[in-house]
């Protein structure tokens, strides 16, 4: 329906939405991107929609104050992998090398970011599929296939055909969390649902898995402030 702007200090974009499966007016803050949506049912005048995102504008400054600032990718600046800080510094050769909390990157800064994000996405792949292969064994159902997205919603899946899809962005985090999503989403194989049968089955996968699915919910949107440029 197009953007609108919410008068303040400072204005706050809106982008209006009309769906015909909302029922009532509702607003949304990306935790990626920090875009804010307004969603309004067919038959609602804009004015009202735009005067419910007025009342809850104390409500949504809140919101956007606290989603973690956008943190670009460049020499100097520093990131996690697998939970442990690493400053990016220039390197030698043609492969990203991470030691010492340093993280290595060769060749020209201007294309930095996308060939940094390219490795961390093939960190990802192997450790998740390490951790899945050794999930998937220890439960004994095997899966088809694994693929890695750019999720903003949900760290992992599991489809009713075996399909396993992460977000890469958990190498970021420590590997124990990363570990509890792969054993969370394995364990769907078994039970496609969140029963007490399902957390029983993550338990027997993982053991004290709570900490790791705290911290998750507590520091998942810091992993997302990370731009790479896409």
């Amino acid at each position: 329906m197009g953007q609108h702007i919410l008068p303040g200090d400072p204005p706050i974009d809106l982008t209006l939405r009309r769906s015909g499966r909302a029922r009532r007016i509702s607003l949304r803050v990306s935790g990626l991107d920090g875009k804010v949506t307004l969603t309004l049912p067919h038959g609602v005048p804009e004015r009202e929609a735009l005067a419910f995102a007025a009342e809850k504008q104390a409500w949504l400054r809140r919101q956007l104050d606290k989603r973690p600032d956008q943190q670009a990718i460049g020499m100097g600046e520093a990131l996690p992998l697998q939970g442990v800080m690493h400053r990016i510094a220039l390197g030698t050769g043609r492969r990203i090398v991470a030691k010492d909390g340093i993280l290595h990157v060769p060749g020209p800064e201007a294309t930095l970011a996308p060939r940094l994000q390219a490795w961390l996405k093939a960190q990802a792949r192997d450790r998740l599929a390490a951790a899945s292969d050794y999930y998937a064994a220890k439960l004994g159902h095997p899966y088809t296939r694994l693929t890695l997205r750019d999720t903003r919603s949900r760290w992992g899946s599991c489809s009713s055909a075996g399909g396993l899809m992460y977000s890469w962005r958990l190498i970021m985090a420590p590997a124990p969390v990363l570990d509890y999503v792969a054993a969370h989403e394995v364990a769907h194989l078994a039970e496609m649902n969140h029963s007490p049968a399902f957390w029983a089955t993550v338990d027997r996968l993982y053991p004290g898995y709570e900490p790791h699915r705290r911290w998750l919910r507590e520091n998942g949107t810091t992993l997302h402030s990370y731009r790479f440029g896409d």
